[in-house]
């Protein structure tokens, strides 16, 4: 298995446990992950009689408990920046500059080849408009360390409206097997 981890951070991002898409463009991966609810699991003991118990005891996990997260997000510590933790489109539009200038530099600096670095340089803007013009439909997810200099990891669903998936940054992330 490989595990992809952002340049900047050194947070693991995602793996290759997921099938991952490039978007059009070249600098940006997306890869399809699930929703579901984290702590509403509704179990039975074996020999339990559960028309005899009380149908709210405080104990179970049953529906409308827990909280609805998204495997990427669980599987590689990701933190979800809800509400008035999420940055505005100006401040996301600032971050983005920002870090697109250090993984520029990180690929300069790291030996990339010069058609990598072509490629990152020529989709960048592309991506950038992509990720603007579709911002309010994001959830942004940050590194397990909480690096703001590093990748956010952002989350839409398809066209089918049922489907999330992540999109995060090619050029941002390093591959280790594991």
């Amino acid at each position: 298995m490989i595990i992809y981890k952002d340049v900047i951070s050194d947070d693991e991002i995602i793996s290759d446990t997921y099938k991952i898409v490039e978007a059009p463009g070249g600098v940006l991966w997306e890869a399809d992950c699930k929703k579901y609810t984290k702590g509403a699991d509704n179990f039975q003991l074996e020999g339990a009689n559960p028309s005899a118990e009380e149908a709210d005891d405080g104990y179970g996990g049953g529906e409308g408990e827990g909280i609805m997260v998204h495997d990427i997000e669980e599987g590689f510590q990701l933190n979800w920046l809800k509400d008035n933790d999420k940055p505005s489109k100006d401040q996301y539009k600032s971050y983005l500059k920002s870090y697109v200038k250090k993984v520029n530099n990180h690929l300069k600096e790291s030996g990339a080849s010069a058609e990598t670095i072509k490629e990152f340089q020529a989709g960048a803007a592309g991506a950038v408009k992509k990720i603007l013009s579709n911002y309010d439909n994001y959830d942004v997810f940050m590194g397990s360390s909480m690096n703001g200099d590093g990748m956010h990891v952002l989350i839409d669903f398809r066209d089918d409206g049922v489907t999330p998936y992540a999109t995060v940054w090619k050029h941002g992330l390093k591959g280790e097997k594991v």
